[in-house]
């Protein structure tokens, strides 16, 4: 590597930035570092403050650069932080003779013929390595009755947040009680307003998470079918008020606090000795992506355990506010990788976050999945709702079947070879080419009333459906 810590000092914008990639130089931040043996290239992928980390690269030739991030800095403190690692740790990197697709992608854009290489901005005034590398002050000592008064404050704090919820959650069983009273198809109709109002007020009580559950409630209820949205509506207010109910009987459960009020950090996650770890190999089933009322994009990967017996999932969960523009996940569809993942406390451990990658895997069919004793897809539905009734989509792996149309062109799939002839409606379109194909196996989310199809494998191959 012909990489030099002069080299990032010039290529910073600004001091905050380098101070800023001065603290994502532990190796602990990236799950994955490598570099090209033949190349100059390295690349790594970075955990920011969402579980899906930046994938970064950095050619240590032209000092070109490439990362996922939403920052408007240029480079990012992620692409100095590389190049920092690159220069000072180039034993980190794992040296690899192949280059990841998302890295081709980028030098396939970019390498033009005749193209002069990326120079190196002059250097700004102000900015300094060596300032950037100076470990921080050490707190003072904090003496025992400063340490007593700050623990007071905290259960203080923790006591106002569970009196403020408590309150949030008689309010919605009022509201919710209102709405009834006034009849549901009223509610489907003024369901914009009537959410936001007291998804407001949820959020001046604190109960963040549930509020914007509430709000995004109404382009749910639209995306149904006129005749349909009564019956999800009261699907909806009744997960809700399970989900009051469940909570005033355990404040402190972890799960409904995440629910209910805001979520834990990565950190918290990581160092949780209850977060269950698992070791395995994973294929990127699909991504949703919906922009959110509040300003906010959610972006869900969901992954497959490729080694389990029974199918096992998992769903990395962003959020990055809608102004910041489109972000590259860190995954596409049908990737495969090997990775230990830990997943956040919960009745039906889902949430996860990638705490190390350990490498790529060679791409194949899902493995052939024990099924069901009674032979029913949808028995791990009820077992999801068993624990955990307040919640909704549920992914499942579904026998071998196909998609058809019915008479309105709404899309169904139907398993194949079923003495019950069981059918279940797909949410949304479905391509015209997927019509008819015999899908072996198909991954999906199921909310109790309608599939989302993420991917399929079928005798032409693995169909991303998402």
């Amino acid at each position: 590597m012909q990489l030099d810590l002069k080299t990032v000092e010039a290529l910073a914008p600004d001091q905050a930035s380098l101070g800023a990639a001065a603290k994502l130089t532990k190796r602990s931040n990236w799950p994955r570092l490598e570099a090209h043996e033949q190349l100059p290239l390295i690349w790594g992928e970075c955990q920011g403050s969402g579980s899906n980390p930046y994938r970064v690269a950095f050619d240590t030739s032209d000092h070109g650069y490439k990362c996922t991030c939403p920052s408007r800095k240029f480079p990012c403190k992620h692409i100095l932080a590389l190049a920092w690692i690159g220069a000072t740790a180039p034993d980190s990197f794992t040296r690899v003779d192949q280059t990841p697709d998302w890295v081709n992608d980028w030098l396939g854009r970019r390498r033009k013929p005749g193209q002069p290489p990326t120079q190196a901005p002059a250097r700004a005034e102000g900015k300094s390595i060596d300032e950037a590398s100076r470990p921080e002050e050490a707190p003072p000592v904090e003496d025992a009755a400063a340490a007593e008064r700050r623990e007071a404050a905290q259960r203080r704090r923790a006591e106002d947040t569970r009196s403020a919820v408590s309150a949030a959650l008689d309010e919605l069983d009022q509201w919710i009680a209102d709405q009834l009273r006034l009849g549901l198809a009223g509610f489907v109709d003024a369901s914009s307003e009537r959410c936001r109002r007291i998804a407001a007020r949820l959020v001046d009580l604190k109960a963040t998470a549930l509020a914007g559950r509430i709000d995004e409630l109404p382009a749910k209820l639209m995306a149904l079918r006129g005749e349909e949205r009564p019956d999800a509506a009261i699907r909806e207010l009744g997960k809700l008020v399970l989900l009051a109910k469940a909570w005033r009987a355990a404040p402190d459960d972890a799960e409904l606090k995440r629910l209910v009020s805001a979520s834990e950090t990565r950190d918290q996650i990581l160092a949780n000795p209850d977060a269950v770890q698992v070791e395995s190999d994973w294929e990127v089933l699909g991504e949703k992506i919906e922009t959110r009322r509040d300003g906010l994009v959610s972006h869900a990967t969901w992954l497959l355990d490729l080694k389990s017996t029974t199918p096992r999932f998992a769903v990395l969960l962003d959020f990055f506010p809608a102004s910041a523009g489109r972000r590259s996940g860190a995954f596409a569809a049908g990737d495969r990788f090997r990775a230990r993942l830990v997943f956040y406390p919960s009745r039906n451990p889902l949430r996860a976050l990638v705490a190390e990658r350990l490498g790529d895997v060679a791409p194949g069919a899902w493995p052939t999945f024990v099924p069901d004793a009674a032979g029913d897809p949808l028995a791990a539905y009820a077992a999801f709702q068993d624990g955990a009734p307040w919640l909704s989509d549920c992914p499942i792996i579904l026998p071998a079947g196909a998609i058809a149309l019915d008479e309105k062109d709404g899309a169904w799939w139907q398993a194949a070879n079923d003495p019950h002839g069981i059918a279940l409606p797909v949410a949304g379109s479905v391509h015209q080419t997927l019509l008819g194909i015999d899908l072996a196996a198909t991954a999906a989310l199921w909310n109790g009333a309608r599939l989302e199809l993420l991917a399929s494998q079928s005798s032409i191959g693995r169909l991303d459906l998402s």
